[in-house]
């Protein structure tokens, strides 16, 4: 009985051994000028298989919807594909109007800016330029369940969103009060406040950045800054 009780015990520790996850960061880099101005650095999860894949499939389907100019169907592109697409229509753009001197720039910046059992964020900041008067930069958190690889949604993150949503509001107001930079009026383009479109985590807190256009004009830039975790602890779900 206590051979049968032993072997019990080391299968089951073995099972639990072989679904362990495990999940690690490397950096992919990418450059290229020779037409357009390229250039990527983003993180590749690596060691769980299933949960690696689902976490650089996001990732990666985000990065080519960034550079795709929408005439064809970014799910159906690589990253390599969406390099030779931007550059394809670069260069028809140069040969329709040969007197532009100036190059389409695409650049992507990807770091992992918080780990923990429960939560893996990465933030990748994208920059495309077109040729237009400016160009567009654009910051999206990813916020990933390290045991499945899946993307938290808000309710996943944030059980009180009205109490959540007050103590952002009154940090916004306090930002915009000391930073003289950053002064505006009519934030929200008349609507009431809006939290931004995803929120960040670091090892100091809760991220909350507005890119352009989410808050007042283009030229306020991207407004930013982090709120401690005690100051949100009771209206979140996984701290």
């Amino acid at each position: 009985m206590k051979k049968t009780y032993a072997l019990l015990v080391v299968l089951i520790t073995l099972i639990s051994c072989n679904k362990e996850t495990k999940i690690e960061f490397s950096e992919t880099h990418i450059e290229t000028s020779e037409h357009a101005d390229i250039s990527m650095n983003f993180p590749k999860a690596e060691g769980t298989e299933e949960i690696a894949r689902k976490i650089n499939t996001t990732l990666e389907t985000y990065i080519v919807n960034q550079t795709n100019l929408g005439e064809s169907t970014a799910s159906d592109l690589t990253i390599p594909d969406a390099i030779a697409k931007f550059n394809y229509d670069y260069n028809s753009f140069k040969n329709d109007f040969p007197d532009t001197s100036q190059k389409w720039e695409a650049f992507i910046d990807g770091e992992v800016t918080h780990r923990s059992p429960e939560l893996i964020c990465i933030a990748i900041n994208s920059y495309l330029d077109t040729g237009g008067a400016h160009g567009n930069t654009n910051v999206r958190f990813f916020n990933f369940n390290p045991q499945t690889g899946k993307l938290y949604q808000t309710k996943d993150l944030i059980g009180n969103i009205k109490g959540f949503s007050e103590v952002v509001e009154q940090k916004l107001k306090d930002e915009i009060n000391k930073n003289s930079e950053a002064s505006m009026t009519d934030e929200f383009f008349g609507k009431d406040f809006q939290l931004p479109e995803t929120i960040g985590f670091s090892d100091e807190g809760v991220i909350i950045l507005y890119n352009p256009y989410e808050i007042a004009s283009y030229a306020q830039g991207i407004l930013e800054f982090t709120i401690p975790f005690e100051d949100l602890n009771s209206f979140l779900n996984i701290y």
